[in-house]
């Protein structure tokens, strides 16, 4: 067994774009999520190390003075760090040539090609899900004999058989074992979740077909594969006596509310274990079932409401429509259950009246937190194909900055660039500065000293990439 290390780089300061981010760029107010897909093959490779550098503070140079105490190097690459991250693959080659080195991730799935002619540091990339392929490898199994990779041989790129999707998800170790073996929990924060927290999935892939969402489209497919109710409620289990100091665990999956019944069948194994939990969820789940929920310990849910434009939710194939999210909403606050709310500007439809529209829908459902996104087209997805196809994506243009944070990188023929960035700034602004909302804030901060110093640390982050997103709108003019 090859002596391994996987790893989710240094892509940009602060950057938490891979390794299991739905959101590969730098976030507006710091953030770290779990290296989930990760922790899979660490737990699988019996000499391992599952290194996340981006929450540790670990520099591009202490990731390659690391990186010479192992034989292969599992990288999981995105589309804004991949430059970043062949640049950390070559000098980890020069210091160590019998290094082997693998990218993972959704952005080689798409372009494998494109992916091992941007250097000969890269020896192999794997398609979509990667748990067997790169154990295989650090087994000493021959890449040709490895299903589901990419990789040269005689001035050639070969592809093997596509390795099918995991049906079994029991059959996979559990990832928080490895969370403990190799991170420091304390590291990982999210705003809208309670701190320390831990995450890790009871399902993969997701049936709804929205345009724009990377993952179910090019990386873990639309087929929604199951944990056993026994297995998650196990893993909690066991989660909860390894990190006894954590306030929450959250349920990173595609969308976990999928399937009434087997939400309701967890909810009755997490009743005795009386913790405290949040997930992802979509419009669609009844009353009945977020009662099930709050009385199992749910807190909080992630919703992508997207848009409050019908037109614009049927563009992007939402499956779900406003009135939905309405209702939703409503019985929400009736369970006890608060929501962050996604929102994006510049979905195919956008106008300036659609974003006040959505802005006037947002205020509407009054989510606890929101995040307001600007659309991005990965490879590999609907929409991406729908702004090439229209001449709306900007060739000429990063989609990131210098520091990984977001930039438009298509304009429509009525909505530019600078326009998307300064309506981020605008939703935000009438969106938290209302009476209700600042009492509310206020509120939570005089009887929380941990939410004042939250909230002291993410204004000055928020002002700091307010100050720069003013910049670019200058720009544009």
């Amino acid at each position: 067994m090859m002596k391994t290390l996987l790893l989710n780089p240094p892509s940009f300061e602060g950057f938490d774009g891979g390794a299991s981010s739905r959101w590969p760029a730098t976030r507006e107010i710091e953030s770290y999520w779990y290296p989930v897909w990760l922790a899979y093959p660490a737990a699988m490779i019996s000499e391992s190390r599952l290194l996340d550098a981006p929450p540790h503070g670990i520099s591009p140079q202490e990731t390659i003075e690391i990186a010479m105490d192992y034989d292969f190097v599992v990288l999981f690459t995105s589309t804004p760090g991949f430059l970043s991250d062949v640049h950390l693959a070559e000098l980890m080659k020069a210091a160590k040539p019998s290094l082997k080195i693998a990218f993972v991730g959704p952005h080689v799935t798409t372009l494998p090609e494109e992916s091992l002619m941007a250097s000969e540091a890269i020896d192999f990339v794997t398609h979509k899900e990667f748990d067997y392929s790169v154990t295989e490898f650090a087994d000493g199994k021959p890449l040709e004999e490895i299903k589901g990779v990419s990789f040269r041989k005689n001035g050639q790129i070969v592809h093997t058989e596509r390795r099918p999707q995991i049906e079994n998800l029991d059959a996979l170790p559990w990832a928080t074992p490895i969370y403990h073996r190799d991170l420091d929990v304390t590291r990982y924060n999210v705003p809208f979740l309670l701190h320390p927290y831990i995450s890790f999935y009871t399902t993969r892939g997701c049936p709804a077909k929205c345009t724009f969402c990377l993952w179910p489209q090019t990386f873990d497919g639309h087929a929604w594969r199951q944990r056993s109710v026994d297995d998650v409620a196990k893993e909690v289990e066991q989660a909860l006596k390894l990190f006894p100091d954590i306030k929450e665990i959250f349920f990173d999956d595609d969308t976990f509310t999928v399937g009434k019944q087997r939400v309701l069948a967890l909810c009755e194994k997490f009743k005795p274990l009386n913790f405290t939990w949040s997930c992802t969820s979509r419009v669609h789940v009844d009353l009945e079932t977020l009662q099930a929920m709050k009385a199992a310990g749910c807190r909080l849910f992630i919703v992508g409401f997207e848009s409050g434009n019908p037109q614009i939710l049927k563009n992007i194939k939402k499956g779900a429509t406003v009135e939905q999210g309405r209702t939703f909403m409503k019985n929400c606050k009736k369970a006890g259950i608060v929501v962050h709310g996604d929102f994006i500007i510049g979905l195919p439809g956008e106008t300036q009246e659609t974003i006040e529209e959505t802005l006037k829908f947002a205020k509407e459902l009054d989510c606890e937190t929101i995040q307001v996104s600007i659309a991005h087209a990965y490879p590999g997805t609907e929409l991406y194909t729908y702004v090439k196809d229209n001449n709306y994506l900007r060739s000429d243009v990063e989609m990131t900055d210098e520091t990984g944070h977001q930039l438009p990188h298509f304009e429509y023929p009525g909505l530019s660039r600078g326009e998307m960035m300064k309506a981020v700034e605008y939703f935000y602004d009438k969106y938290y500065f209302r009476p209700r909302i600042v009492v509310r804030i206020v509120k939570n901060a005089i009887f929380d000293a941990q939410e004042r110093h939250r909230l002291y640390k993410e204004a000055k982050e928020y002002l700091s990439l307010r100050a720069k997103r003013k910049q670019f709108v200058t720009s544009q003019k």
